[in-house]
Protein backbone atom coordinates (compact mmCIF):
# COMPACT_ATOMS: atom_id res chain seq x y z
CA UNK A 1 0.00 0.00 0.00
CA UNK A 2 1.07 3.80 -0.94
CA UNK A 3 2.49 5.38 2.30
CA UNK A 4 0.59 8.93 2.75
CA UNK A 5 4.11 10.56 3.68
CA UNK A 6 5.68 9.11 0.88
CA UNK A 7 3.24 10.74 -1.35
CA UNK A 8 3.37 13.95 0.45
CA UNK A 9 7.02 13.88 -0.27
CA UNK A 10 6.44 13.55 -3.69
CA UNK A 11 3.81 16.24 -4.32
CA UNK A 12 5.68 18.54 -2.75
CA UNK A 13 9.20 18.56 -5.06
CA UNK A 14 6.40 18.11 -8.01
CA UNK A 15 5.16 21.51 -6.85
CA UNK A 16 8.46 22.94 -5.81
CA UNK A 17 10.48 22.29 -8.42
CA UNK A 18 13.62 21.09 -5.98
CA UNK A 19 14.25 18.68 -3.07
CA UNK A 20 15.52 21.68 -0.72
CA UNK A 21 12.22 22.89 -2.02
CA UNK A 22 10.12 20.56 -1.01
CA UNK A 23 11.83 20.11 2.60
CA UNK A 24 11.77 23.50 3.18
CA UNK A 25 7.71 23.42 2.68
CA UNK A 26 7.19 20.67 4.39
CA UNK A 27 9.63 21.47 7.21
CA UNK A 28 12.00 18.97 7.35
CA UNK A 29 15.16 17.86 6.02
CA UNK A 30 16.22 17.14 2.35
CA UNK A 31 17.96 14.49 3.55
CA UNK A 32 14.12 13.26 5.19
CA UNK A 33 12.58 13.92 2.15
CA UNK A 34 15.50 12.20 0.25
CA UNK A 35 15.09 8.62 1.97
CA UNK A 36 11.06 8.96 1.99
CA UNK A 37 11.48 9.67 -2.03
CA UNK A 38 13.95 6.32 -1.96
CA UNK A 39 11.42 4.38 0.02
CA UNK A 40 8.97 5.36 -2.41
CA UNK A 41 10.96 4.04 -5.42
CA UNK A 42 11.25 0.58 -3.80
CA UNK A 43 8.01 0.59 -3.06
CA UNK A 44 6.67 1.12 -6.53
CA UNK A 45 9.54 -0.27 -8.42
CA UNK A 46 10.30 2.35 -10.55
CA UNK A 47 12.42 5.63 -10.71
CA UNK A 48 10.76 9.01 -9.83
CA UNK A 49 13.94 11.47 -9.87
CA UNK A 50 16.57 11.67 -12.70
CA UNK A 51 19.29 14.54 -12.72
CA UNK A 52 18.87 17.43 -14.85
CA UNK A 53 21.53 20.18 -14.68
CA UNK A 54 22.44 20.79 -10.95
CA UNK A 55 18.74 20.04 -9.97
CA UNK A 56 16.27 17.34 -10.44
CA UNK A 57 13.09 16.51 -12.69
CA UNK A 58 10.36 13.95 -12.14
CA UNK A 59 10.12 10.83 -14.45
CA UNK A 60 6.95 10.18 -16.31
CA UNK A 61 6.59 7.46 -13.36
CA UNK A 62 6.98 9.70 -10.92
CA UNK A 63 4.63 12.71 -12.84
CA UNK A 64 1.97 10.43 -12.99
CA UNK A 65 1.96 9.59 -9.37
CA UNK A 66 2.40 12.82 -8.02
CA UNK A 67 -0.83 13.68 -10.78
CA UNK A 68 -2.36 10.67 -8.16
CA UNK A 69 -0.87 11.77 -5.08
CA UNK A 70 -2.53 15.84 -5.39
CA UNK A 71 -6.26 13.69 -5.85
CA UNK A 72 -5.51 11.08 -2.81
CA UNK A 73 -4.62 13.82 -0.52
CA UNK A 74 -7.21 16.23 -1.16
CA UNK A 75 -9.27 13.34 -0.09
CA UNK A 76 -7.82 12.65 2.50
CA UNK A 77 -8.41 16.00 4.01
CA UNK A 78 -11.82 16.39 2.85
CA UNK A 79 -12.35 12.65 4.99
CA UNK A 80 -10.61 14.22 8.20
CA UNK A 81 -12.75 17.34 7.92
CA UNK A 82 -15.52 15.12 7.00
CA UNK A 83 -14.29 13.05 10.47
CA UNK A 84 -13.82 16.00 12.20
CA UNK A 85 -17.33 17.58 11.84
CA UNK A 86 -18.92 14.68 12.94
CA UNK A 87 -17.32 14.36 15.92
CA UNK A 88 -18.06 18.06 16.52
CA UNK A 89 -14.93 18.69 18.55
CA UNK A 90 -12.11 21.03 18.27
CA UNK A 91 -9.44 19.06 18.42
CA UNK A 92 -6.16 18.04 16.26
CA UNK A 93 -3.79 20.18 14.71
CA UNK A 94 -4.49 23.72 12.82
CA UNK A 95 -1.38 25.46 11.47
CA UNK A 96 -2.42 29.21 10.79
CA UNK A 97 -0.07 31.47 8.53
CA UNK A 98 -0.64 35.51 8.96
CA UNK A 99 1.25 38.51 7.43
CA UNK A 100 3.58 40.31 9.92
CA UNK A 101 1.59 43.21 11.45
CA UNK A 102 -1.59 40.78 11.89
CA UNK A 103 1.17 38.12 13.58
CA UNK A 104 1.94 41.13 16.10
CA UNK A 105 -1.27 42.84 16.35
CA UNK A 106 -3.65 39.93 16.12
CA UNK A 107 -2.76 36.72 16.42
CA UNK A 108 -1.76 36.80 19.73
CA UNK A 109 -5.62 37.96 21.00
CA UNK A 110 -7.07 35.19 18.81
CA UNK A 111 -4.17 32.34 20.10
CA UNK A 112 -5.37 33.20 23.79
CA UNK A 113 -8.81 32.76 23.05
CA UNK A 114 -8.62 29.47 21.09
CA UNK A 115 -6.05 28.05 23.84
CA UNK A 116 -8.70 29.03 26.43
CA UNK A 117 -11.63 27.48 24.72
CA UNK A 118 -9.72 24.76 23.14
CA UNK A 119 -7.21 23.24 24.70
CA UNK A 120 -6.97 19.96 22.44
CA UNK A 121 -5.94 21.75 19.46
CA UNK A 122 -2.57 22.31 18.64
CA UNK A 123 -1.80 25.57 16.88
CA UNK A 124 1.19 26.93 14.57
CA UNK A 125 1.59 30.40 13.65
CA UNK A 126 3.74 31.23 10.95
CA UNK A 127 4.74 34.54 9.36
CA UNK A 128 4.56 34.86 5.79
CA UNK A 129 3.68 37.45 3.03
CA UNK A 130 0.64 37.71 2.03
CA UNK A 131 0.64 36.61 -1.73
CA UNK A 132 2.81 33.00 -0.30
CA UNK A 133 0.13 33.10 1.95
CA UNK A 134 -2.32 32.46 -0.53
CA UNK A 135 -0.02 29.80 -2.28
CA UNK A 136 0.70 27.99 0.87
CA UNK A 137 -3.31 27.30 2.12
CA UNK A 138 -4.07 27.09 -1.41
CA UNK A 139 -1.58 23.90 -1.45
CA UNK A 140 -2.62 22.38 1.97
CA UNK A 141 0.56 23.83 3.38
CA UNK A 142 -1.29 25.75 6.20
CA UNK A 143 -5.59 25.15 6.88
CA UNK A 144 -6.06 29.17 7.66
CA UNK A 145 -4.11 32.12 6.99
CA UNK A 146 -4.89 35.85 7.67
CA UNK A 147 -4.09 38.11 4.90
CA UNK A 148 -4.81 41.99 3.60
CA UNK A 149 -6.12 42.85 0.67
CA UNK A 150 -5.51 46.61 -0.25
CA UNK A 151 -9.00 48.02 -1.92
CA UNK A 152 -7.93 49.64 -4.94
CA UNK A 153 -5.17 47.03 -5.95
CA UNK A 154 -7.34 43.80 -5.03
CA UNK A 155 -5.46 40.24 -4.56
CA UNK A 156 -6.18 37.47 -6.91
CA UNK A 157 -7.42 34.62 -4.72
CA UNK A 158 -7.76 31.23 -6.38
CA UNK A 159 -10.98 28.62 -6.38
CA UNK A 160 -11.49 26.52 -3.85
CA UNK A 161 -11.13 28.95 -1.27
CA UNK A 162 -12.93 30.59 0.98
CA UNK A 163 -12.76 33.75 2.91
CA UNK A 164 -14.43 35.99 5.46
CA UNK A 165 -13.96 39.76 5.99
CA UNK A 166 -12.46 40.42 10.11
CA UNK A 167 -12.21 44.34 9.30
CA UNK A 168 -11.21 47.17 7.30
CA UNK A 169 -7.86 48.49 8.25
CA UNK A 170 -7.20 52.63 7.12
CA UNK A 171 -4.12 54.13 6.27
CA UNK A 172 -3.11 57.15 7.57
CA UNK A 173 0.28 59.33 5.99
CA UNK A 174 3.00 60.07 9.29
CA UNK A 175 4.84 63.11 9.11
CA UNK A 176 7.55 64.56 11.04
CA UNK A 177 6.45 67.31 13.90
CA UNK A 178 7.91 69.93 12.57
CA UNK A 179 6.42 69.34 8.71
CA UNK A 180 4.05 72.33 6.97
CA UNK A 181 0.90 69.67 6.91
CA UNK A 182 1.88 68.42 10.48
CA UNK A 183 -1.37 70.37 11.80
CA UNK A 184 -4.20 69.77 9.01
CA UNK A 185 -7.25 67.83 10.32
CA UNK A 186 -6.69 65.47 7.03
CA UNK A 187 -4.05 66.06 3.65
CA UNK A 188 -5.23 65.30 0.12
CA UNK A 189 -2.85 62.73 -1.07
CA UNK A 190 -2.14 65.65 -4.25
CA UNK A 191 -0.72 67.43 -1.61
CA UNK A 192 2.03 65.19 -0.65
CA UNK A 193 3.59 65.33 -4.47
CA UNK A 194 7.34 66.93 -3.53
CA UNK A 195 7.73 64.62 0.04
CA UNK A 196 10.33 61.64 0.15
CA UNK A 197 9.11 58.41 0.94
CA UNK A 198 9.70 55.74 3.60
CA UNK A 199 8.32 52.58 2.44
CA UNK A 200 8.85 48.91 2.50
CA UNK A 201 11.84 46.44 0.66
CA UNK A 202 11.17 46.12 -3.23
CA UNK A 203 8.91 43.13 -3.94
CA UNK A 204 6.91 43.88 -0.75
CA UNK A 205 2.99 43.83 -1.02
CA UNK A 206 3.27 47.49 0.58
CA UNK A 207 5.63 48.30 -1.18
CA UNK A 208 3.87 47.65 -4.45
CA UNK A 209 0.61 49.29 -3.20
CA UNK A 210 2.65 52.71 -2.13
CA UNK A 211 4.10 53.08 -5.44
CA UNK A 212 0.52 52.15 -7.84
CA UNK A 213 -1.17 54.28 -4.98
CA UNK A 214 1.31 57.42 -5.45
CA UNK A 215 0.85 57.12 -9.31
CA UNK A 216 -2.81 56.30 -9.22
CA UNK A 217 -2.72 59.95 -8.11
CA UNK A 218 -0.07 61.19 -10.61
CA UNK A 219 2.76 61.61 -7.92
CA UNK A 220 6.24 60.36 -8.96
CA UNK A 221 7.40 58.43 -5.59
CA UNK A 222 10.83 59.25 -4.39
CA UNK A 223 11.84 56.74 -1.64
CA UNK A 224 14.96 57.64 0.36
CA UNK A 225 14.44 54.98 2.55
CA UNK A 226 13.20 51.20 3.10
CA UNK A 227 12.19 49.10 6.06
CA UNK A 228 9.66 46.59 6.56
CA UNK A 229 8.75 46.96 10.07
CA UNK A 230 6.14 49.99 10.64
CA UNK A 231 7.97 51.04 14.18
CA UNK A 232 11.17 51.66 12.09
CA UNK A 233 9.72 53.69 9.26
CA UNK A 234 7.62 55.48 12.17
CA UNK A 235 11.08 56.31 13.94
CA UNK A 236 12.39 57.61 10.72
CA UNK A 237 10.06 59.72 9.83
CA UNK A 238 10.43 61.20 13.23
CA UNK A 239 13.93 61.29 12.63
CA UNK A 240 13.11 64.20 9.71
CA UNK A 241 13.53 61.23 7.15
CA UNK A 242 10.83 61.53 4.96
CA UNK A 243 6.81 60.75 5.26
CA UNK A 244 5.32 56.95 5.27
CA UNK A 245 1.49 55.78 4.64
CA UNK A 246 1.12 53.46 7.74
CA UNK A 247 -1.99 51.15 8.26
CA UNK A 248 -3.62 51.65 11.99
CA UNK A 249 -2.86 47.73 12.66
CA UNK A 250 0.61 48.73 12.07
CA UNK A 251 1.05 51.51 14.16
CA UNK A 252 1.43 50.63 18.14
CA UNK A 253 2.88 54.09 18.60
CA UNK A 254 3.84 57.48 17.86
CA UNK A 255 6.87 58.36 18.63
CA UNK A 256 7.95 61.93 19.48
CA UNK A 257 8.86 63.59 16.25
CA UNK A 258 5.55 62.30 14.50
CA UNK A 259 2.09 63.02 13.04
CA UNK A 260 -0.26 61.15 12.25
CA UNK A 261 -2.59 62.96 9.54
CA UNK A 262 -5.82 60.97 7.86
CA UNK A 263 -5.24 60.96 4.23
CA UNK A 264 -8.19 61.58 1.48
CA UNK A 265 -9.36 59.83 0.01
CA UNK A 266 -8.83 57.39 2.21
CA UNK A 267 -6.45 54.27 1.64
CA UNK A 268 -7.71 50.97 3.39
CA UNK A 269 -7.16 47.51 3.43
CA UNK A 270 -9.56 44.53 4.04
CA UNK A 271 -8.38 41.96 6.62
CA UNK A 272 -9.34 38.36 5.73
CA UNK A 273 -9.40 34.81 7.20
CA UNK A 274 -8.73 32.23 4.07
CA UNK A 275 -9.39 28.94 4.22
CA UNK A 276 -9.22 25.84 1.54
CA UNK A 277 -13.03 25.56 0.86
CA UNK A 278 -12.89 21.75 1.09
CA UNK A 279 -11.77 21.94 4.87
CA UNK A 280 -14.56 24.65 5.77
CA UNK A 281 -16.56 21.56 7.58
CA UNK A 282 -13.43 21.50 10.25
CA UNK A 283 -14.65 22.47 13.75
CA UNK A 284 -11.18 23.82 14.38
CA UNK A 285 -11.23 26.27 11.03
CA UNK A 286 -14.74 27.49 12.68
CA UNK A 287 -13.45 28.23 16.02
CA UNK A 288 -10.03 30.04 14.53
CA UNK A 289 -12.24 32.46 12.61
CA UNK A 290 -14.93 32.89 15.41
CA UNK A 291 -11.38 33.80 17.74
CA UNK A 292 -10.19 36.04 14.45
CA UNK A 293 -12.91 37.95 14.75
CA UNK A 294 -13.49 38.50 18.08
CA UNK A 295 -9.78 39.59 17.78
CA UNK A 296 -10.80 41.96 15.35
CA UNK A 297 -13.14 44.21 16.94
CA UNK A 298 -11.38 46.89 18.73
CA UNK A 299 -9.40 47.19 15.78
Amino acid sequence: MLDLHRLKALHAVSVYGSVGAAADALMVTPSAVSQQLAKLEREIGATLLERNGRGVRLTDAAGLLADHAERILALVETAEADFEALRGEVVGRLSIGAFPTAARGLMPGALVHLGERHPDLHLQLYEREPERLVREVARGELDLAVIQDWMNRPMAIPEGLSRATLFDDIADVVLPASHPLADRSEIGLAELSTERWISSTPGTVCRDWLVYTLRSAELEPVITCMADEYSTQMALVAAGQGCAIIPRLGRDFVPDGAKVVPILPRPSRRIYALWRSDAARRPAIRAAVDALRIASVDR
